[in-house]
């Protein structure tokens, strides 16, 4: 017998109640799920095999599990806070594009800010500088980085930004306060 298609499953076992049982396993399964969607090919395939075997131990593990007479069925009950909470960020979620722009403006950010900077550090290396002149060495390592493997330049340039930063706040905050004639007056009256 064929196992139902697992958005079918899925939709018998939340009428069912049966996430309340395990909701982690469930709520896995449901990520797993909406993750597979979004795959084709072999991919897809495994990724498909792996949910129906989640799905059939979790059919397993829900049968051997005793059932408490007491409880009432899922559809009976009230949906608690946090359950009212992710229905309404659920519905409130920005469309999958709007999250794919964001990734594509990143990267384009992230490549023309790598760029920038490569172009930063070839300004500042000397016309004579030696083949151990530091700024040379860091100017042909930059260089290099972005022939190998662009997007390990971006992330690198990324961290360099952060550390820049970090600094500048440091210094700042670090910075001598200046002391005015009335201060130091105070300060050495008895």
């Amino acid at each position: 017998m064929q196992p139902p298609p697992l958005a079918d499953w899925l939709a018998e076992r939340r009428a069912q109640g049966a996430q309340q049982r395990d909701p982690m396993r469930f709520r896995f399964i449901e990520a797993m799920a909406r993750r597979a969607a979004g795959h084709r090919g072999l991919a897809a395939e495994r990724l498909a095999q792996r949910l129906q075997q989640l799905a059939a131990a979790y059919d397993g593990a829900a049968a051997a599990a005793p059932q408490p007479a007491s409880a009432a069925p899922a559809a009976a009950r009230p949906p608690g806070p946090l359950a009212a909470l992710v229905a309404e960020l659920a519905q409130q979620s920005p469309p999958e594009t709007e999250l794919k722009t964001l990734r594509d403006f990143r990267s384009t950010w992230s490549r023309l800010s790598a760029e920038r900077r490569l172009t930063q550090s070839l300004a500042v290396v000397p016309d004579n500088a030696g083949p151990l002149n530091s700024q040379q060495l860091v100017h042909r390592a930059l260089r290099l980085m972005r022939e190998l493997s662009p997007g390990y330049l971006d992330r690198f340039v990324q961290h360099v930004d952060a550390l820049l930063w970090l600094d500048q706040l440091n210094a700042a905050g670090a910075a001598p306060r200046k002391t005015s004639a009335a201060d130091r007056r105070r300060s050495s009256s008895p």
